[in-house]
């Protein structure tokens, strides 16, 4: 068994600390990776602050890219040296979604969770937040669950394609299919949201409304293609309705997941329009809408999971879409730190500030 440093999580709600670990052994599909950089996502601070079930104690962190360290036997098609992006969702591809092609939707994908991936150093079971458990020196996970990366893309970048880019890029141009010259709307300037800003663009939006309660964010938000900042407040509905004619946008994204927010962005949303849930909630969170308006609004309501990422399909594309200058992952990132700084970083996500923090934990 490999001995690292990891940031554990021992109590929801109470602070993380660097604590020796030690991961299991390498099975013959799996393989041991480096953690090279890993993003400091929403869902980490919901699983932290229990928003989120989580079996404790357990090590967060799911975006990330890395370096293969050892491959198991039966692994043919990575090797030792090989960067990767890390999936917090593995297709089985024997499942009854894997056989529709909804791979981001495979019943087995994040089964893995509920087995320990390492134990502490008394010998107690310790387990990966998302399946991956990124913030920590080293993790092992399926071969399956790692894809390789190109030698022309960065290992920030690539670490942000394991999440926030391919969640919010996926949720416009695959979940919802965009159309060109549409209005759209995005609630929640965090990585996810400045992605799926992008995303707009990818898919040729006409109008992109960006709306967050951090005014600061207005600047990222433009840099990164929107046409509009409107501040989340008591305002913003009548705002964003002066911006489309009175009517609401075509497609709304809730990058937040409260229950209060996926109801905005649904009002917000004109008839016949489709509103986007890609913010995970709370599942006591609940959102009700009377039997009348949705018949009346004919709007369409849609979840989005993983940015419905077919990963051998998708990431390709996203990768030319970095090369050519169509997705600037750089622009998202507004801190970086090692493992101790990740708590700071959740604390800061929490009251709204910052977009991502890209972590090196070695």
């Amino acid at each position: 068994m490999t001995e690292i440093n990891a940031l554990v999580l021992r109590e929801t709600g109470a602070p993380m600390t660097v604590e020796r670990i030690r991961l299991r052994d390498v099975g013959s599909s799996d393989v041991r990776v480096r953690i090279d950089a890993t993003g400091v996502c929403h869902s980490d601070l919901s699983l932290a602050r229990g928003v989120l079930a989580q079996e404790l104690p357990a090590v967060l962190g799911h975006e990330a890219c890395g370096t293969v360290l050892e491959a198991g036997a039966d692994v043919a098609d990575l090797a030792v040296g090989d960067r990767v992006i890390l999936l917090w969702i593995t297709p089985c591809g024997d499942c009854v979604h894997c056989g529709r092609g909804e791979a981001h939707l495979c019943v087995n994908g994040s089964s893995r969770g509920a087995e320990p991936y390492a134990v502490d150093a008394e010998g107690n079971p310790v387990y990966a937040g998302l399946t991956v458990g990124s913030f920590a020196e080293q993790t092992v996970v399926p071969a399956a669950a790692a894809v390789k990366v190109p030698d022309d893309i960065s290992s920030a970048d690539a670490a942000l394609l394991g999440c926030a880019v391919t969640t919010g890029v996926g949720a416009v141009t695959k979940t919802a299919r965009v159309t060109p010259g549409s209005s759209v709307l995005v609630v929640g300037l965090g990585g996810v949201g400045l992605a799926a800003i992008q995303g707009a663009k990818l898919a040729g939006a006409g109008t992109v409304i960006a709306v967050d309660r951090n005014v600061a964010k207005a600047a990222y938000a433009t840099k990164l293609g929107a046409d509009h900042f409107v501040p989340a407040d008591d305002t913003t509905k009548k705002a964003v309705r002066a911006l489309t004619g009175g009517e609401g946008v075509d497609y709304a994204f809730d990058c937040v997941g409260s229950g209060r927010t996926i109801r905005d962005a649904w009002g917000m949303t004109r008839r016949g329009g489709t509103a986007c849930v890609v913010g995970v909630g709370g599942k006591d969170d609940q959102v009700s809408f009377s039997a009348l308006e949705l018949f009346h609004f004919a709007r369409t309501l849609v979840g989005c999971v993983a940015g419905s990422l077919d990963a051998a399909h998708d990431l390709p594309r996203y990768f030319d879409d970095v090369r050519a200058g169509r997705l600037d992952l750089a622009a998202m990132v507004t801190g970086h730190g090692g493992l101790p700084d990740i708590e700071d970083a959740l604390t800061a996500m929490a009251a709204g500030q910052g977009v991502r923090t890209l972590v090196v934990p070695a």
